[in-house]
This record gives structure tokens, C-alpha cells and sequence, in this order.
């Protein structure tokens, strides 16, 4: 059922709830009568209207039955019987009818011998609308068939009204036209277009909730909260800061490693001894596996004793760090508090 919106009305304030029911069962009553009456006079002015547009188009060369009016779409009046092998020539392989029972001429059973397949949306002439659920499935039908290559044929009786409100309603969704551009668009190859009000703002709706809505849930960026990133004490600051887009960060400086060098004057040769030339570099710390700190200073530690024999340092310095390292294996092993405040971390470490 149609049901009309009414304008507001002044309405005395001691109205309730029993009489402000009566008046929204008045609008439904009217709405129907209105339908009723208007179908009614559909039904008597089917067959003059149908008898003067034929006789336009016999006399006018100008007054086309149907048109073309985007590559897979074709916006026409009612096809008879003798139409139908004419449209399968044209490449139609998909029509949508917008015509009530009493207007079709051509039954589906004649599409279907043809290959063609049918839409049936049945919807009231002149002061109606296809509904917003109707109007999605014939986009939906159109779009299915354009995407293969195929065309399709959208008619009412006269191409005018119905029918125009199905093609505006592709054309901004998928053809990224606005509801005038389309309409003007449409108008360039079929002039003779009209739409009632209703049926333009059904076009209008449909392009407010199936384009704008879409649209504009695209442009809105999310925003995300620093809140979880971990808090790093004074310090542990750096001068330069590396931003990452990971939730854990500890900062470390060359002031954080002092007791981890070996005191000779010349660090030549010792790969791991250029890292601690640079005054302020970052380290970026992930927390992954229990104690890694730990075993990172361990090895370390190794590397810097393996230096020391090569370089044909004495055996008593030799022994000496050799007895620091296990002095500090066993600092290792033992997890220490700081490695049991840490819990176990992972290490990346980005260089600058």
C-alpha cells in the first residue's frame, strides 16, 4: 500500500493519542483512495494513450519507440509481440517491465523462447513510483547484465516516467552521475521524458542512501589513540626518535652500555665497537621471549673476548676478562632483576 506523506498540520493541543490515531487512518484511507481512483483512470486511458503514441510515432520520424541511452541500456515504451525478435537483434538480452498486468502485451513465455531473460516490477502509472526495494533489484539487473555485455530494455507504457526512473537511478550509481546529470543525460537521447514528482524523488532518495551515504563513509579516516604506547622514563630518552607503529618501545643510549666496552684506546677491527662511536643512535625493542636482554649482553661480551685473543693480547689480561665474562655468564644465567622486570624481549635493532 502507498502511503503518502502528509503535510504537517496545526493541531490543538488537547488532540490524544485515540484522535491522532484517526487522523494517520484517515491518511491511509486517503492514500488508498487516491491509488484506487488513480488506477482506475490509468486503466480507462490505457488503450487511448497507447493508440496516440503509436500514431506519433508513425507520423513523427522524431518519435522513436525506443532509444538507446548508455551502451548496455535501451529506455523504450511497451513492445508488442512482433518487437521481441527486433530486440534480440539489437543485442537485448534482459528486459525489465514496470507495467501492470492489464498494460503488458508480451508475455514472459515469448521472452524466454527468445533467450531474453524478464523482469516483472509491476508499479502504478502516473502519480507512482517504483519502490526503493524494486528500484535496487532492477539496478542490480541492469548492472549484472552490463558487466557481461549484455543489453538491457526498460520500458512502461510510454518510456516516459516509470522506466526513466529505473535508468536515472543506474546511471548515478554505477555511471557516477548526479540525479541532474543523469537526468539531463537521459533527456539528450529521449526528450520526451517526464517524471511526476514522486518518481524524481524516489531517484533522489536512492541516490542520498546508495551513493552519497557510501561516499561519505569512504572520506571518514580512522583515528587511532597513542594511548597504549609504552611511557619511557627521562632516561631513557634519545635525541632522535624513530616513529614506529609498534605498541612497546624502550629507548636505549650509548650511556646505557658504558660498562659493556673494553677500555683499550683503538677499537680497530671490531665491528661491534663503530656502533658505540655514534653519540646518540636508537634502538627499538620488542618484547618476544623471556631473558633475551640478557643472552644479548652475553654474546656480547663473547664477541669482545674473541677480539682480544686475536689482537695477541697477554694471557693474564686474557684471563682476567676471560673470569669477567664468566662473572657475567653467570649474572645471565641468573636472570637478574632487570631481566625479571623486562620479562623477555625480542630485539630488532635499526641502527642510526
Amino acid at each position: 500500500m502507498y502511503i503518502e506523506e502528509l503535510e504537517e498540520e496545526t493541531l490543538p493541543d488537547h488532540h490524544d493519542g485515540k484522535q491522532l490515531l484517526d487522523v494517520s487512518n484517515y491518511t491511509v484511507v486517503q492514500s488508498t483512495a487516491k491509488r484506487i481512483l488513480v488506477g482506475a483512470g490509468a486503466r480507462f486511458l490505457f488503450y487511448p494513450t497507447l493508440l496516440y503514441n503509436i500514431c506519433r510515432h508513425k507520423i513523427e520520424p522524431d518519435f522513436h519507440w525506443w532509444d538507446e541511452v548508455d551502451q548496455f541500456v535501451i529506455l523504450g515504451a511497451v513492445p508488442f509481440p512482433k518487437d521481441v525478435p527486433h530486440l534480440k537483434q539489437l543485442g537485448v538480452q534482459g528486459v525489465i517491465t514496470l507495467n501492470e498486468p492489464y498494460e503488458m502485451l508480451v508475455p514472459t513465455s515469448l521472452y524466454q523462447i527468445h533467450g531474453i531473460d524478464h523482469l516483472m516490477i509491476p508499479t502504478r502509472d502516473y502519480l507512482f513510483a517504483p519502490s526503493f526495494v524494486d528500484i535496487c533489484q532492477a539496478v542490480d539487473f541492469i548492472h549484472k547484465n552490463a558487466s557481461r555485455g549484455k543489453t538491457t530494455y526498460v520500458h512502461c507504457k510510454a518510456g516516459r516516467g516509470r522506466s526513466t526512473t529505473i535508468v536515472l537511478c543506474y546511471l548515478v550509481q554505477h555511471k557516477h552521475m548526479t540525479p541532474v546529470e543523469a537526468y539531463h543525460h537521459v533527456r539528450s537521447s529521449r526528450p520526451r521524458v517526464l517524471l511526476a514528482a514522486c518518481q524524481w524523488q524516489a531517484v533522489q532518495k536512492y541516490y542520498r542512501m546508495k551513493v552519497m551515504e557510501k561516499r561519505n563513509a569512504k572520506d571518514v579516516k580512522p583515528t587511532f589513540a597513542s594511548a597504549n604506547l609504552l611511557q619511557v622514563a627521562p632516561k631513557f630518552q634519545a635525541s632522535r626518535a624513530i616513529m614506529v607503529d609498534d605498541g612497546s618501545i624502550v629507548m636505549i643510549t650509548e650511556s646505557d652500555l658504558d660498562g659493556y666496552t673494553d677500555g683499550r684506546g683503538s677499537t680497530a677491527g671490531i665491528i661491534g665497537n663503530d656502533l658505540l662511536a655514534d653519540a646518540s643512535f636508537v634502538c627499538k625493542v620488542q618484547f618476544a621471549g623471556q631473558a633475551a636482554l640478557a643472552r644479548l649482553s652475553c654474546i656480547w661480551l663473547r664477541y669482545h673476548a674473541g677480539g682480544d685473543a686475536k689482537s695477541g693480547a697477554s694471557r693474564k689480561a686474557g684471563l682476567t676478562r676471560a673470569g669477567s665474562i664468566k662473572t657475567m655468564e653467570g649474572s645471565c644465567s641468573g636472570g637478574g632483576a632487570a631481566a625479571e622486570q623486562l620479562g623477555g624481549i625480542g630485539v630488532d635493532i635499526p641502527v642510526y
